[in-house]
């Protein structure tokens, strides 16, 4: 399997981006230094897609086979493909407060610490629907790590498309999410003029 080592910091100031959306407080205290060059339409866009994959960590052609997805859905191909990545169970997780980042929360799904609907799911891509009730095991329930997790995300804002019981670790999904729920800061209709090229 392919793992990034970038650190975090660095690949958050190279694109430019806040670590707050992938759940981490630190900030970094170096400058970028770019000496005022002017970015050509194809850098950036490659920098918002690079942006979108990094900060739902998916790799090249998984995101390429949603970017195909969403291109064959009704609607806008940008908002589809934001949508989708939207309802992936490990970004569900993040959103939740399950997990205090991004990577922690795909490592919850990984290790089979959540349950969809009662069944057990350890694939942080799986796409969750409307009406699913997705919760920790009884064992991850009763766990000091996830109670301490609790404790640090129970003041983050939690999506409007998202019902969530913190005393039961129980999320439910009320609605599938629009674009204007998502307060990612990418421009998806660069990512779609990159791919439709």
């Amino acid at each position: 399997m392919a793992v990034n080592r970038v650190p975090v910091l660095k690949r958050c100031r190279s694109l430019g981006l806040d670590p707050v959306y992938l759940g981490i407080d630190k900030k970094s205290n170096r400058e970028l230094k770019r000496a005022n060059k002017k970015m050509s339409e194809y850098a950036l866009q490659l920098r918002e897609k690079q942006k979108a994959k990094f900060i739902y960590g998916v790799l090249e052609k998984p995101f390429h086979n949603y970017y195909e997805k969403a291109d064959q859905m009704p609607g806008m191909t940008g908002t589809n493909l934001m949508i989708l990545l939207e309802r992936r169970l490990d970004n569900v997780i993040f959103r939740a407060g399950f997990a205090r980042t991004r990577r922690e929360a795909r490592q919850t799904v990984d290790h089979k610490h959540v349950l969809v609907n009662g069944k057990k799911v350890n694939i942080p891509s799986y796409l969750v629907k409307a009406g699913d009730v997705i919760e920790l095991t009884e064992k991850a329930k009763g766990s000091v790590k996830y109670k301490a997790v609790m404790e640090v995300t129970g003041g983050r804002l939690v999506p409007e498309w998202l019902d969530v019981d913190q005393d039961n670790f129980k999320a439910t999904v009320k609605s599938l999410p629009n674009r204007e729920a998502i307060d990612v800061p990418v421009d998806e209709m660069l990512i779609v003029e990159l791919y439709s090229k």
